[in-house]
């Protein structure tokens, strides 16, 4: 319940951009070792920590100073100056334990074979364990602290009133806060409430293989994710179905143990829930960032009522795909030509520096800025890590990690990474570090933003027809899987949520059933869902995470919003964005994104999605008639 960046928060940031962006890797040639990779196209770690020296002897402060937190257990009620004193030893050795940890993996990132960093990693995560335990009492003490005594310590000692929003978002929710004892109770359960989740990881990471095909060339092809997704999108419609049978037949062999282990997360949700006395499990999961439940709702609803779009183009795509039936694997292949076109890493700058010019001349400086001073790690090497994200401390300026190889995509992930860098930028050059992070609700609109603005750019400056259908399939895949996908995840998890909470049985033919039917009524009538291609239900990893993927379609929506005011020019719209991206954690996510100009809590943002997703398509299909 803290508002504090921690490292937990910086490892999920981590996780999402590994999830939710494409990794790209080597498909020909030798993939290069670090040392051959010219060092301005490398991020400076250094600039954190000279050596690893420097981090030891950081490591020992933290080490040395931990057991300081003893004379204030019990006492943080005695007077301000004891409380504000227990806070800022908090921030102050957190702040250092994050450059300890980010430090680390950055250089361990780097080349994932040195075990040099393995270690210092392993050690900065005990040494995090260690400073949890000893300052966990601070949270359950200060709300023993009746009201009106903080807020006389408030009134003497102005210092304390940085943590005021944190003082009062605790009282907030002290009603769901137990006793020392129900609490240490359910602290004890913890490892055991993520068995669930621990043992989808090993069935989908560990235990399941994804299979063997004969691919175009007739050669046997082990599948991995990525060659996966190249099929899906490039393979011949014999070897699609092919990719697409066998992975469904390997998850088919552990749906039984698929469907225990989500049943079993959603039982764990409702423990949670009912235990801190919420009403159900999403009034539990959207209090911590103060979320109303309508927004959940109204999400819901509004796709709902605006699914044609979404049938238009499955119908669409069955008419270019010349297919008589039309099958879950057929729906990745681009309509339209393929790019095949490749941007060096500067032209990429380049078209970046020129797109988003409608961001303003302060946000390009600053933005300039990060490719010259070491922000962004560029190219693909041998034992570097696959993916994208963006990562950083407090006191450190944002660090990039790509894996540059000039396709589209890759141009659009810069783009979305350098939103995420600029958003932490200025956040932490305006907001004290208790406040320094960034909810999920709002973290994804900065990086959208970014690409939007970009890709409007791009489509207005098109060269040929062929560009045009090559950027617009690119912007509707993006609304299809960012927003609608997300979005028809959110309601299959409402209903598996809604049965387990009213007392019904859930099953392998509950769960297939169900997503099933939501599956179809997406996308439409035209789509032919194959047997075991409604197993999708059971082996998504953020469903372990309750009601999280709703947050990607409201970004999203935020975003879309954002982004046209921007360029239409609205009147003071470039403070107003400027102030966005400057506030942290200092007020609940649904206002920050108000004070922006975008009223989740309304349907307007979502609406404008739905109105530009169909608007899309529309170009998408007369631009494809015209062939």
């Amino acid at each position: 319940m803290t508002f504090k960046t921690t490292i937990r928060q910086f490892l999920l940031f981590i996780l999402l951009s590994l999830l939710t962006i494409a990794s790209v890797a080597a498909e020909n040639g030798k993939i290069p070792q670090r040392s051959e990779i010219d060092d301005a196209y490398k991020w400076k770690v250094e600039d954190i920590y000279s050596d690893t020296v420097a981090w030891e002897k950081d490591f020992e402060f933290i080490k040395n100073n931990i057991n300081r937190f003893e004379k204030y257990k019990g006492h943080l009620g005695d007077s301000p100056q004891i409380l504000l004193e227990c806070l800022v030893l908090s921030d102050s050795l957190e702040l250092i334990l994050d450059n300890l940890y980010v430090y680390a993996y950055l250089k361990l990132d780097e080349d994932n074979r040195k075990s040099e960093f393995q270690e210092l990693g392993g050690r900065a995560a005990g040494l995090n364990a260690d400073f949890s335990a000893a300052n966990a009492f601070i949270e359950p003490e200060l709300l023993t602290i009746p009201g009106d005594k903080l807020q006389s310590f408030l009134k003497s000692t102005p210092e304390l009133d940085l943590y005021r929003f944190y003082f009062d978002d605790l009282q907030r929710q002290k009603e769901h806060i137990l006793s020392e004892k129900e609490e240490a109770l359910l602290a004890a359960a913890g490892p055991m409430a993520s068995t669930a989740s621990n043992v989808f990881n090993m069935i989908d990471n560990a235990d399941l293989k994804l299979g063997t095909i004969i691919d175009d060339d007739g050669n046997p092809l082990d599948l991995t994710w990525g060659r996966y997704s190249k099929i899906m999108e490039e393979g011949s419609r014999e070897v699609r179905k092919a990719a697409n049978d066998t992975v469904q037949n390997q998850y088919l062999k552990y749906a039984n143990a698929l469907a225990a282990t989500l049943g079993g997360s959603i039982k764990k949700d409702l423990f949670f829930a009912k235990a801190r006395g919420y009403n159900d499990c999403l009034e539990f999961s959207l209090s911590g960032g103060n979320i109303p439940t309508d927004v959940y709702y109204s999400l819901i609803d509004a796709v709902n009522a605006n699914l044609e779009p979404l049938h238009k183009l499955t119908r669409l795509r069955k008419k270019i795909l010349k297919v008589d039936t039309l099958y879950t694997y057929d729906m990745s292949v681009p309509l339209g030509p393929k790019s095949s076109k490749e941007y060096s890493f500067e032209e990429a700058q380049k078209m970046l520096l020129e797109g988003l010019k409608p961001l303003g001349k302060s946000y390009l400086k600053d933005f300039k800025k990060g490719f010259s001073a070491g922000w962004v790690d560029v190219y693909e090497t041998e034992g570097k890590a696959t993916g994208a994200y963006n990562w950083g401390t407090y006191s450190s300026h944002p660090y990039i990690m790509m894996n540059y190889t000039g396709r589209l995509d890759d141009v659009f992930t810069l783009a979305h990474e350098m939103g995420h860098a600029m958003n932490s930028y200025y956040t932490n050059q305006n907001e004290a570090y208790p406040y320094s992070g960034h909810a999920l609700f709002t973290a994804e609109v900065a990086s959208t933003c970014n690409e939007a603005v970009l890709m409007k750019y791009m489509m207005k400056n098109a060269k040929s027809k062929e560009e045009k259908i090559v950027l617009l399939n690119h912007y509707i895949n993006q609304i299809k899987g960012t927003f609608f996908t997300q979005v028809m995840f959110a309601e299959f998890e409402l209903a598996i949520h809604n049965r387990v909470e009213k007392c019904g049985a859930v099953s392998v033919d509950y769960f297939r059933k169900t997503y099933r039917e939501i599956y179809q009524k997406y996308y439409g009538p035209e789509l032919v869902i194959g047997e075991n291609n409604d197993l999708t239900g059971m082996k998504i990893s953020h469903f372990y995470r309750q009601y999280y993927v709703y947050q990607y379609a409201t970004c999203y929506a935020a975003a879309q919003m954002l982004s046209q005011r921007i360029l239409d020019g609205e009147k003071n719209i470039l403070d107003t964005y400027q102030q966005f991206l400057a506030t942290g954690q200092s007020a609940y996510p649904v206002d920050i994104l108000k004070a922006a100009g975008v009223d989740l809590t309304k349907s307007e943002a979502v609406d404008r999605t739905l109105a530009l997703f169909g608007e899309l398509v529309d170009e998408m299909e007369r631009l494809l008639d015209e062939n």
